[in-house]
């Protein structure tokens, strides 16, 4: 009879057979075989910065630790700058304003910060696609003098960089085409700052995602303008980003609580089919990438199911939801060529996951 009423009540509240980081990981202790993830995402580094240069690997399978290894001197504890992943971040921080209903996804981006009133039509929706219509070049060290985002962080834009992206002339309507933009990132971290009562942007991050996470590495700098750089500048501890993970594949609940609401989740993941498909890369979400294809192309990661979502960075910074396999991967590098692949790293964590299941049948 107790066992009974202990089976009907776990599945009642599903919740409490959960495994939550609260407040560390737990570890699941299944014998796993990671040679060849070891190999591929560890090789040894050589001197001339080339190569594969992973500086972190953490796998969770639902909530449990697998998998975690550090290149020195990366640590367990060590806050790594994530470059682009803190787009995605931005988006969650967002949702929890969305919860709160400070804003709407067709409101005018204008109506949170009036910078914007060169371009009235510019939804928050738009900017979560990066599909703006600004005029931006996404180029980086490769072709700086014609690049926009270097100019915003490290030049000319650097002291108000929602601003240098405001200023920007409209290229085409907004929403009708991707264009990957930090500038639209950054326009979204001043929306942000329009939403809310004077005093309260510098502690939100915290106060709606980091603190309710058990997230306690985070740092996020501003710029000199007092906005948070969204697009580029958050750095997190890997088990600190795996909790934004964690809570992504758990469709935005933590614990009892229910964070992100369902439809916000579910906008991130919804794929923006005005996008031109790139050999390798995942197609926009809302301000998260997927591996849905664009219509009529293949699947931007074949090894990877249609529902991986993520985040990505600069150099080889990412984070893997993949939700029916309850999986969070977290990676952290120095990536300075093209040798990284996303599709092949998971290829090998799914097929190191699936001898052990071999092996159990």
């Amino acid at each position: 009879m107790k066992a009974a009423w202990l089976i009907l009540a776990m599945l009642v509240s599903p919740a409490w057979a959960e495994d939550w980081p609260m407040p560390t990981w737990p570890v699941d202790p299944a014998a796993i075989d990671w040679k060849a993830v070891d190999t591929y995402a560890f090789p040894a580094r050589s001197p001339d910065r080339n190569g594969i240069r992973t500086d972190a690997l953490l796998i969770i399978r639902d909530g449990r630790i697998l998998y975690e290894r550090y290149a020195a001197p990366t640590r367990a504890d060590t806050p790594h700058l994530t470059w682009s992943v803190s787009k995605s971040v931005l988006a969650t921080v967002m949702g929890v304003a969305y919860s709160e209903r400070r804003f709407t996804l067709d409101d005018p981006a204008v109506r949170f910060y009036p910078a914007l009133q060169g371009h009235p039509q510019l939804r928050l929706k738009d900017l979560l696609h990066w599909a703006s219509g600004l005029a931006w070049q996404e180029d980086y060290e490769y072709a700086p003098l014609k690049s926009s985002v270097v100019a915003m962080l490290y030049t000319r834009g650097r002291a108000d960089m929602a601003a240098y992206a405001a200023a920007k002339p409209a290229a085409s309507a907004p929403g009708q085409h991707f264009v990957y933009s930090s500038g639209d990132s950054n326009l979204l971290a001043a929306s942000l700052r329009g939403m809310l009562e004077a005093g309260q942007y510098a502690d939100y991050p915290w106060q709606a995602l980091f603190t309710p996470l058990g997230i306690d590495s985070a740092v996020w700098e501003r710029d000199a303008a007092g906005t948070y750089v969204g697009s580029s500048y958050l750095y997190l501890s890997a088990r600190d980003l795996a909790r934004i993970g964690l809570l992504m594949q758990r469709d935005g609940r933590w614990g009892g609580r229910q964070l992100l609401p369902a439809d916000w989740v579910a906008f991130n993941r919804t794929l923006f089919t005005q996008a031109e498909p790139l050999p390798g890369e995942a197609n926009p979400g809302g301000h998260w990438w997927l591996n849905q294809p664009l219509p009529g192309q293949p699947r931007p990661w074949p090894a990877a199911p249609a529902d991986t979502f993520a985040a990505l960075g600069h150099w080889g910074q990412a984070l893997y939801v993949l939700p029916a396999q309850k999986l969070v991967i977290v990676r952290y590098a120095d990536d300075r060529d093209g040798s990284y692949g996303h599709n092949e790293l998971i290829k090998r964590v799914l097929a190191a996951l699936a001898a052990l299941a071999g092996e159990g049948a």
